[in-house]
């Protein structure tokens, strides 16, 4: 069973029943319930057409749904006649079908579970599992996204800086459960750069498979977090930092700068350097300047002092540091940072042990708390 396939040709039957008049909840609905048959038919008799398969399936599938619930009579007019089986038509909505599952009414929690499930083609128990939180808890939220947007026209135009806004909130998900969330944020900001030619998309992909590329040397064998300038390079993916780079250069090149774009150049000064020492800080400081130009964003601007204390000395960086809130996240563990490579351990370790107790997941914490660690047992040596 080619699951992938399976995945890649359920916008496109999604939203052919849309066309036909299909509210999107039910042909949602009737899409997964395609899908379950497709799983259970095709390993022993498969299609010749799988998409005209899935679309006379999941078609068939709503007209019973519709037929059998009284209270959606009115339906009945649309749904009269069948279409008669043959090759499913080739346009391709999956744009449109981003766009609806990145409704601005819908919360970013059940815009990125509409868009798994609508999409990625992913089942709600998946989803669920990725997410670490209960079946139910999951089919909740899926079922109020669909009911939010069933009553929105399918044409509408979309904002697809929230549709990458959706896509970036699954890939730094990571991984967790039976599903790679960050693997399947990324074959689906590919489909959506297959069908829009946004410069911000293009940048989007690029800096996804920039720091997917890093993902092996992230983590040491005992599953601790791996500091960037402490990581093995040669288990970086140098076929994908490759092709990041090659598709960031294509989008710059159009002179339509963007956030996305700013944070890829950033990840490419950092995977091009052969060492941490050789990392062209300066550059990345400039990236970091018109990154904070277009965004105004605290945790860029807590990044840039990062950058700063690397190009200019650890000073300059604390000095880029206080202006800032100290309330942005990871404001803290960047000051002990800065506190170490200046010289002070005892502020460093003070610090480390705070930013711990502030840290927004295990692995973080049990990291920053090592540190401070570390820096207590120099100091009573």
């Amino acid at each position: 069973m080619d699951e992938a396939l399976l995945r890649s040709l359920t916008p496109s039957v999604l939203t052919i029943l849309v066309r036909r008049g299909a509210g999107f909840a039910a042909a949602e609905d009737a899409v997964q319930d395609a899908l379950v048959e497709a799983v259970r038919v095709w390993p022993a008799d498969p299609p010749r057409d799988p998409k005209g398969w899935l679309v006379t399936v999941a078609w068939r599938r709503f007209l019973d749904a519709t037929r059998a619930d009284a209270a959606r009579r009115r339906r009945e007019d649309l749904v009269e006649e069948e279409p008669a089986p043959g090759p499913a038509p080739s346009v391709d909505d999956t744009l449109r079908l981003y766009f609806l599952c990145a409704h601005p009414s819908l919360t970013p929690s059940s815009a990125v579970a509409l868009t798994l499930r609508a999409v990625g083609g992913l089942t709600t128990r998946q989803i669920a599992r990725a997410y670490l939180v209960p079946e139910a808890t999951m089919a909740q939220r899926v079922s109020r996204a669909k009911r939010t947007v069933s009553g929105v026209r399918f044409d509408r135009p979309g904002d697809v800086a929230t549709v990458l806004r959706v896509l970036y909130l699954v890939f730094n998900e990571g991984y967790s459960g039976d599903v790679d969330l960050a693997a399947e944020a990324i074959r689906l900001t590919r489909q959506l750069a297959a069908v829009s030619d946004h410069p911000e998309v293009a940048g989007l992909l690029a800096l996804m498979l920039l720091h997917h590329a890093r993902r092996a040397g992230r983590t040491a064998p005992d599953g601790s977090l791996v500091p960037l300038a402490e990581q093995d390079r040669g288990r970086w993916d140098t076929a994908l930092i490759a092709e990041g780079v090659e598709i960031l250069q294509a989008a710059l090149a159009r002179d339509r700068l963007g956030e996305f774009q700013a944070q890829a150049a950033i990840a490419a000064l950092h995977a091009d350097a052969p060492t941490a020492e050789e990392t062209d800080w300066a550059q990345i400081v400039e990236w970091y300047d018109e990154l904070t130009r277009l965004t105004d964003s605290p945790v860029v601007r807590l990044n840039r002092a990062v950058a700063v204390g690397e190009a200019d000395g650890p000073r300059a960086g604390l000095a880029a540091l206080a202006a800032l809130d100290d309330s942005v996240p990871r404001h803290t563990a960047v000051a002990a940072y800065l506190h170490e490579r200046d010289g002070d351990p005892a502020t460093a370790a003070r610090l480390y042990a705070e930013a711990a107790r502030l840290a927004p997941n295990l692995a973080e914490r049990d990291h920053l708390t090592r540190q401070a660690a570390r820096l207590n047992a120099r100091r009573d040596r």
